[in-house]
């Protein structure tokens, strides 16, 4: 409970883009196609993974999980951003805006595992072929999709659960367009240390352990490449893994760049915009980068194509 000459909040201002104001027509259009362009995209690469037989390998089932999870994180922010842009305010009870964060930290942060494990996938493909089948066989894949998912909602509920906790009993607006962790948090008047350390041990769990992981496996499989003798061979081995490993530059390019490049308290403003890099840019990129740089997705597209073609003109 507040203090008899606080006021418990109970609802939240989102102050948005206010020095966009302008702009914000424009901003409106751009992010909304965007938004667009990112369901039909990612939608496309679950219809083709799920319709298409010769996609249901190991490496596309990983990613029509990761196509899904960037479904998710863009829903759960983009139409509340779109919203707030056109009335050039927000507005949320307390309750949605940590039921926002919550959503936004599991789908969020799952794809950390999930690029892990796609990175586990390349490293079985290329260091044990032989044993890749019985290895990587449809239960072991459904038991790391399940277990990545799990994981990563256990260590947010965790987090979510020392929130609900907290009292808010003071200023009621975040210079923001979501409801992020960092400007949830400060608006308490609770202390918050014990969630800052909680936060920190779960960030190394879910970002710095599977990144590891990741860098030791690229290791592996790069060594073993170097090891082809023939020119061809070693393209072959490495085209295997370039969709895969541009994805993980782009994913942890963005947390990189949000999480660890230092602000001062002047231009704190700027992990805002920041915020964009991961909310929009990263699911935006993922189907573009595995349209382009894979053979056997422009295969199926081309395919689907040329049958809703002949469906069109049966019709």
């Amino acid at each position: 409970m507040c203090d008899v000459n606080q006021t418990q909040v109970t609802q939240i201002r989102l102050l948005g883009f206010r020095s966009l104001a302008k702009f914000k027509t424009l901003l409106f259009i751009v992010f909304l196609l965007t938004y667009l362009f990112i369901l039909s995209g990612n939608l496309l690469i679950i219809i083709l993974v799920t319709t298409v037989d010769h996609l249901k390998v190991p490496m596309f089932y990983f990613l029509k999980h990761l196509a899904t999870a960037d479904i998710l994180l863009t829903t759960s922010v983009v139409p509340m951003m779109l919203d707030i842009i056109f009335i050039e305010e927000g507005r949320v009870t307390l309750v949605g805006c940590i039921t926002q964060l919550y959503l936004f930290g599991i789908f969020g942060f799952v794809q950390c595992f999930l690029i892990a494990v796609m990175s586990y996938d390349r490293y079985l493909a290329v260091c044990r072929p032989l044993h890749y089948a019985l290895l990587m066989n449809p239960r072991v894949c459904l038991y790391l999709v399940m277990g990545s998912w799990f994981l990563v909602t256990l260590l947010i509920s965790s987090e979510i659960v020392v929130v609900v906790q907290f009292k808010f009993c003071g200023p009621n607006y975040i210079d923001h367009f979501f409801c992020d962790f960092g400007p949830v948090v400060e608006l308490s008047t609770s202390n918050t240390s014990s969630l800052m350390l909680q936060d920190f041990v779960i960030s190394i769990v879910m970002i710095f352990c599977p990144f590891t992981y990741i860098i030791i496996t690229y290791m592996y499989i790069f060594f073993i490449i170097l090891k082809i003798s023939s020119s061809f061979g070693r393209q072959k081995a490495f085209s295997t893994c370039s969709s895969h490993l541009t994805t993980v530059c782009v994913y942890y390019g963005t947390l990189i760049t949000v999480y660890m490049v230092p602000t001062d308290n002047s231009t704190v403003s700027i992990n805002k915009y920041r915020s964009l890099l991961y909310i929009v840019v990263t699911p935006l990129l993922n189907p573009i980068i595995y349209s382009l740089r894979n053979q056997e997705i422009k295969k199926a597209l081309f395919k689907l194509l040329i049958k809703l073609k002949t469906d069109c003109f049966k019709m």
